[in-house]
């Protein structure tokens, strides 16, 4: 499997990069420039690249009470070739270097790959929160 190259969005470039997959994996919850400016401040993200090639990005929000999110995104074209388990498991390790005794993840409910995926990899569903008719969020915990 391709090894992947990741970095901390710290320019304009990267931080549009992670913006730029953040939005088209999320559609219902775009970001602008700016909040993920903020973002930045408050959560630890990375952008996934297969050489030069943007693949996916991340978030691990610190542990709040033990429990740390981890989330990965990938490009649809880049599916199931492991980059998401790459990106999942740097995300595991640095929540649990931050302190986290328990990892969840939150999963638009029209994702059905990311559904597959937090399943495939020992989440269960332990919340679904209902923002309207068409947004469904559901919260998995790593089982």
């Amino acid at each position: 499997m391709p090894s992947l190259r990741f970095e901390p969005p710290r320019d304009d470039a990267t931080l549009e990069d992670w913006r730029h997959v953040h939005n088209e994996i999320i559609p219902a919850d775009p970001l602008s420039p700016d909040d993920v400016r903020e973002r930045v401040t408050r959560h630890h993200l990375e952008v996934a690249y297969l050489g030069d090639v943007l693949v996916g990005c991340s978030t691990v929000r610190p542990p709040k009470d033990g429990t740390a999110m981890v989330i990965a995104r990938i490009l649809p074209a880049h599916r199931r070739q492991g980059f998401g388990g790459q990106l999942y498991e740097r995300g595991v390790e640095r929540a649990r270097r931050l302190g986290a005794e328990v990892i969840e993840t939150i999963v638009l409910g029209v994702n059905a790959d990311g559904l597959r995926f937090a399943h495939q990899h020992g989440f269960v569903e332990v919340d679904r929160h209902v923002a309207d008719a068409d947004e469904v969020w559901h919260t998995l915990r790593l089982g």
